[in-house]
């Protein structure tokens, strides 16, 4: 593990979140509830969330963003969450998106489509699981086939966060079939590209707000130059960013489970049974000292990987695994718990804590499932 102190929140830190905080409570939070019902994109926290430089905090300043840490970034990402899951997707995303630009990408593919990512005129999605290679990501079988100057790209991706709502997505592909993992790269795509279309969004249990649709390239023709990093390294590509964005994954579970904390504590103080507050009884006040203690846990946890993240440490790998893993499970324990206290009144959609349940549930699969963050963790344990 890394010798190297890691940094807790600055002052700096927690004035973002306190900033992050404020748009989030007045202008992200009132959209939840119908985001969720109506199962739509939510433009108007979006344009909030835009307006005060929180949809893509990480993009660095040389490319007009603000560039925020990746403990920053991890911040903003929490407070979004503690208000709407869905929401969250859109800095969390943009990140996935982005990520392999900013590890692999040349300068002229980062200055043509980072820019307007940062100014909030493009998203930019992330397309590497497909329907029959989700875990087993590297079975991949969209194909990229060169012709000259040009790549021919073919195939479909399952699963795509914000589809259809970004202009952008990083697109991994087979180039050389008989290279396996080996013969993977990956390429930058654009909506408007021809033969680009989209599958009906899916019908998902929770962050219904965000589009998660099939993508499907018919003989899509793409410049050489949109090739992200070195041919044949996608796939290492791939896993390097998801050593980074994982942790924006456990920052979303931090950040689902605050709110349904918060909420939870309000209501046993309210809510009066037998005589007096529901607060009083020693069975209720345990259930939320457990909350809180595991909730605090992988808020350091995921801390502790932004840290690793923000520096690249070789311990990464293990940190970016285990935070999700534990944030994620933490997050379901936490919002079930929430649904519990409400009691009859956590199961109906006038009261939010089911709606978090729901969201929360998505933090343990997608981004690798637990089971293969527990195998992550493993390796890198026993390497």
């Amino acid at each position: 593990m890394s010798d190297t102190p890691l940094f807790a929140p600055t002052p700096e830190h927690e004035a973002i979140r306190e900033a992050c905080r404020a748009v989030c409570d007045d202008k992200v939070a009132p959209n939840a509830a119908e985001v969720d019902q109506q199962a739509v994109f939510p433009q108007a926290s979006y344009d909030a969330l835009r307006a005060a430089d929180f949809h893509a905090p990480h993009i660095p300043e040389a490319y007009d963003g603000v560039g925020a840490d990746a403990l920053a970034t991890a911040i903003v990402i929490e407070e979004v969450a503690r208000t709407c899951a869905s929401s969250s997707l859109i800095p969390a995303v943009n990140k996935l998106g982005t990520m392999p630009l900013l590890l692999a990408g040349s300068e002229d593919l980062r200055r043509r489509y980072l820019p307007p990512v940062a100014r909030g005129d493009a998203m930019f999605s992330y397309c590497l699981s497909e329907p029959e290679a989700g875990s087993d990501a590297a079975a991949m079988k969209t194909r990229a086939v060169r012709h000259g100057d040009t790549w021919v790209l073919d195939g479909a991706k399952r699963w795509i966060t914000n589809a259809g709502v970004s202009d952008y997505y990083t697109v991994f592909a087979v180039t050389d079939p008989d290279q396996g993992a080996r013969g993977i790269s990956a390429f930058v795509v654009e909506k408007t590209d021809a033969g680009v279309s989209f599958g009906a969004p899916e019908k998902k249990l929770g962050i219904k707000g965000s589009p998660t649709c099939e993508v499907y390239f018919d003989g899509v023709r793409l410049p050489a130059d949109r090739l992200v990093g070195v041919e044949g390294e996608g796939f290492k590509l791939a896993l390097r960013t998801l050593d980074h964005t994982r942790v924006t994954i456990a920052a979303q579970a931090v950040g689902i489970a605050q709110g349904a904390l918060d909420y939870a504590t309000s209501y046993v103080r309210e809510r009066r049974q037998f005589g007096r507050p529901v607060a009083d009884f020693q069975g209720v006040q345990f259930m939320l000292a457990d909350m809180a203690t595991k909730l605090e846990a992988a808020r350091q946890l995921t801390y502790a990987a932004a840290a690793r993240s923000e520096r690249s440490d070789a311990d990464l790998t293990f940190f970016g695994a285990a935070a999700k893993c534990f944030a994620s499970d933490m997050a379901m324990e936490v919002t079930t718990d929430a649904v519990q206290l409400l009691g009859g009144y956590g199961y109906v959609q006038d009261y939010p804590v089911e709606r978090m349940m729901r969201d929360a549930k998505i933090t343990q699969i997608y981004e690798g499932t637990n089971q293969i963050q527990r195998v992550v963790i493993a390796r890198q344990l026993l390497k």
